[in-house]
C-alpha cells in the first residue's frame, strides 16, 4: 500500500488506496463526540471526559491539535477516500510517560475488521519512519484488546515489556517497532 501512499508536507494528508488521513478540526466535533463515547473505546482506551460537543471541540483542541503543534504530528482523522466519510483516527503521540513516539489507533464499530485499521496504520508508521526518520516507534495496548494486540503484531511489532499499574490499576503491553 506504500506506493498507493503519498504524503505532502503541504496539506498535511496522507492517502492509501481506500483512505485519507489528515489533521482533526472543530469540524470534526461531532464525529469525535461519538468515537469517545463509544463503550470499547472507553474500555480500551479510557474515558477522556468528552460528553458533548464543546468538550469533543476541548479534546481536538488540547489533545491533538496542541500535539501538531508541539510535535509535528498527533492524532489523525481517517476517512473513507471515496466520499470522506470519517471512520477512525490513527496517528503517532509523544507521550511524557514513553520515551519514544506511539503509534494510537481507535475506529468507529461500522468500520471495524475490514482492514482500514491496518491500512492506516501501515500508512503512519510509514510517515513516521520516512518523512520523520524515527527509529523506534511503539505501541501501548490492555493485556485484554487481543484484536489491537493481533493487529500490532501484523504491523511488525513486538511486545517488549508491561508497565506497572496504574492509578486506575491498568496494566499496558508495550510494543514496539525498531
Amino acid at each position: 500500500m506504500s506506493a498507493a501512499m503519498t504524503s505532502t508536507a503541504k496539506d498535511n494528508v496522507l492517502r492509501t488506496e481506500r483512505l485519507t488521513l489528515r489533521q482533526l478540526d472543530m469540524a470534526d466535533a461531532e464525529f469525535i463526540l461519538e468515537l469517545l463515547t463509544d463503550a470499547d473505546f472507553k474500555r480500551y482506551i479510557g474515558d477522556r471526559g468528552v460528553t458533548d460537543l464543546a468538550s469533543a471541540r476541548r479534546y481536538i483542541n488540547e489533545g491533538p491539535r496542541a500535539s501538531y503543534a508541539r510535535f509535528g504530528f498527533g492524532l489523525l482523522r481517517v476517512g473513507l477516500a471515496e466520499d470522506d466519510r470519517a471512520i477512525g483516527i490513527c496517528g503517532l503521540l509523544q507521550r511524557d510517560t514513553l520515551p519514544d513516539p506511539d503509534i494510537g489507533f481507535a475506529f468507529l464499530p461500522a468500520w471495524r475488521r475490514s482492514g482500514y485499521a491496518l491500512e492506516a496504520a501501515r500508512a503512519v508508521l510509514d510517515w513516521g519512519q520516512r518523512e520523520r526518520a524515527m527509529r523506534r516507534i511503539l505501541a501501548i495496548v490492555t493485556p485484554e484488546n487481543e484484536r489491537s494486540i493481533r493487529l500490532l503484531e501484523r504491523l511488525g511489532l513486538h511486545h517488549e515489556s508491561e508497565t506497572e499499574a496504574d492509578a486506575s490499576g491498568k496494566r499496558l503491553k508495550i510494543f514496539a517497532l525498531s
